[in-house]
């Protein structure tokens, strides 16, 4: 199982960014596949979850309506829509495969990419 992340840049308050992971090795048909980010001093943050069953998106609260977890199914890639960014999203973004987006899902991961580095600047 391989997940690559790319797409990770300097971006200021407010804006947009499209974070991409394709993954090898599974189907992301077949398996949930979850965004996470972990930035110094804070608790690792389940930023969002894709279940493959029903195609139902969940998302942490603070990111809901400007966030927007996709997969295209053809590249077996998964992709992170980041609007209306603010100062305290700046983090590492990692997109993993998990077994299900139920619980404590970011803390069951079954596997997980090298991350991305957003930063978001005033």
């Amino acid at each position: 199982v391989q997940l690559v992340e790319s797409g990770g840049a300097s971006v200021k308050t407010g804006g947009s960014l499209r974070l991409s992971c394709p993954g090898s090795g599974f189907s992301f048909d077949d398996r949930a596949v979850g965004w996470i980010r972990e930035a110094p001093g804070k608790e690792r943050e389940g930023v969002a979850c894709l279940s493959p069953e029903d195609g139902n998106a969940a998302y942490l609260n603070s990111v809901k309506g400007r966030f927007t977890v996709s997969v295209d199914s053809a590249k077996n890639t998964v992709y992170l829509q980041m609007n209306n960014l603010k100062l305290e999203e700046t983090a590492v973004y990692h997109c993993a495969e998990v077994s299900s987006c139920s619980g404590d899902w970011p803390d069951a991961l079954d596997a997980w990419g090298q991350g991305a580095l957003v930063t978001v600047t005033a």
